[in-house]
């Protein structure tokens, strides 16, 4: 059975627009840490941190697949 990519993605413009909406999180994130704020608040924005990265991950992994196929058929 082969393998199907379940979604197909613009990598390129994706990744650059998570990667950027990751950067400005983390800057807040630094921000907030040397304010000593609210540990709830904190802990909601490294959730979503973790979850953009993990989308980055995701997309850069669908991208190599995709790539890696490619060589194989040749």
């Amino acid at each position: 059975m082969r393998a199907q990519r379940v979604w197909k993605v613009n990598g390129a413009a994706s990744i650059g627009q998570l990667q950027s909406r990751l950067d400005d999180l983390n800057k807040r994130l630094g921000q907030l840490e040397s304010q000593h704020s609210d540990s709830g608040t904190l802990e909601e924005l490294r959730a979503i941190a973790l979850s953009l990265s993990r989308e980055i991950d995701d997309i850069r992994c669908a991208e190599a697949t995709a790539a890696l196929s490619e060589l194989l058929r040749r």
